[in-house]
């Protein structure tokens, strides 16, 4: 949805003084902003490995602003970066991501560059060849003996990497006391590998470790599966890469959605055997994001209606047994989705994921935070569907 300037002045307006009406209900507000907050802000984060430095830099441009989360949920990468944010207090998130981010790129620096995307997409492609061949610090390391020349059933010939340093880093950035007891909740979403079906792990109802954090991100034939209380888990991307229906199955009262996705739904048509790559990898991982969101706005507006119907009927039948079903059926709290959605840059190709370089990093990072910067700045038409109490998906990520 996109608005002239002097309309999203008008908007800004009018909210503003919305906001400074004694007949408005009362909502907390983001401190740096004209946004009013409903009862629940939730962060949820796609997976997309190496690009979830894009995330990072999301929730620090989100923290600048003075929005505060009191649930984050994510798979895969995401699933890492909502541990660091859930298990530090608010002063530290920021600089827990960054320590991570840090780690995990300090192999590959940050080349000197130029302005030409051929000989970027050839530092690109080398760099992710790098990571493929020597692994990531902090994070996984291939394993010395090929998969295929391990004994059947070992952890070994399960994956080509090796992904116990992961652990390591976690616990030593992630306060799980805290992340536990805390007052922001916690999701991540992960796949059983015998039943093959799919898992959340929540703060709200057993007790999270390592190894939930790492289980939501384990992809075959990479990364290895991993084992909680006697069943082994896969990346929850393999089913799901959004964990926004785990959310809106769970909410309670008005919810305000910013999800933070790592892949667009759509794209131009591929040119090069490349660009197919990167582009099978786009819609793999981004087709049930665009499923959950439009069957959102499908079932809200048939609610709608319903409402609207039951609200026509004469009073003696308001008290009817069946109509009361249909109306605690229908009801519903509001809820507002932001999609910010990475564009991934003319040199980046089906690699993209796995490029952990210190250069593709800081330009992620940046990347969150203009995305949050630009949202912002139409925060008085997220503001007109929360003090409305209406329903909306916006996609305000420019193209």
């Amino acid at each position: 949805m996109e608005l002239g300037s002097a309309r999203e002045n008008l908007i800004l307006q009018r909210t503003i003084m919305a906001l400074n009406d004694p007949k408005t209900p009362r909502k907390r507000t983001a401190k740096n902003a004209a946004l009013p907050l409903p009862d629940q802000v939730a962060l949820v984060l796609q997976g997309g490995g190496a690009l979830g430095s894009y995330q990072a830099g999301v929730f620090e441009s989100l923290a600048d602003t003075g929005v505060e989360i009191d649930w984050v949920a994510g798979i895969s990468i995401g699933a890492v970066n909502a541990a660091l944010i859930a298990g530090n207090p608010p002063e530290k998130r920021v600089e827990a991501l960054r320590a991570f981010w840090n780690i995990v790129t300090s192999r590959l620096p940050s080349f000197p560059m130029w302005h030409n995307d051929q000989l970027r997409e050839f530092i690109h492609e080398w760099s992710a060849g790098f990571v493929a061949t020597f692994g990531v610090p902090g994070f996984f390391s291939p394993r010395p003996t090929p998969p295929t020349l391990a004994a059947p059933g070992s952890c070994e010939a399960l994956s080509f990497y090796d992904s116990s340093a992961l652990a390591g880093t976690l616990n030593d950035l992630v306060d799980w006391d805290l992340l536990n007891s805390g007052p922001m909740r916690f999701s991540v979403g992960a796949v059983e590998i015998e039943s093959g079906n799919f898992h959340y792990f929540d703060n709200r109802s057993e007790r999270i470790d390592a190894r939930h954090v790492m289980a939501s991100g384990a992809l075959p034939p990479g990364l290895p599966p991993v084992e909680i209380d006697g069943k082994y888990y896969w990346d929850g991307g393999l089913v799901s890469n959004t964990p926004l229906t785990h959310v809106l199955d769970n909410q309670s009262g008005d919810l305000l959605v910013f999800q933070i996705d790592l892949f667009p739904a759509s794209h131009e048509m591929p040119r090069t055997i490349m660009d197919v790559m990167a582009r099978e990898k786009e819609i793999r991982f981004s087709s049930r994001t665009r499923q959950v969101s439009d069957e959102l706005l499908k079932l809200r507006k048939e609610r709608e209606a319903i409402r609207a119907v039951l609200d026509k009927l004469p009073p003696e039948l308001a008290e009817d047994a069946d109509v009361k079903i249909l109306a605690a059926m229908a009801h519903e709290s509001a809820v507002n989705v932001v999609q910010l959605i990475y564009r991934a840059t003319a040199w980046e190709g089906g690699a993209r994921d796995y490029e952990f370089s210190a250069r593709a990093m800081a330009e992620h990072w940046a990347a969150g935070r203009e995305a949050v910067q630009g949202t912002i700045s139409k925060a008085g038409l997220l503001a007109t569907n929360i003090l409305d109490g209406k329903t909306a998906a916006f996609d305000l990520t420019p193209r």
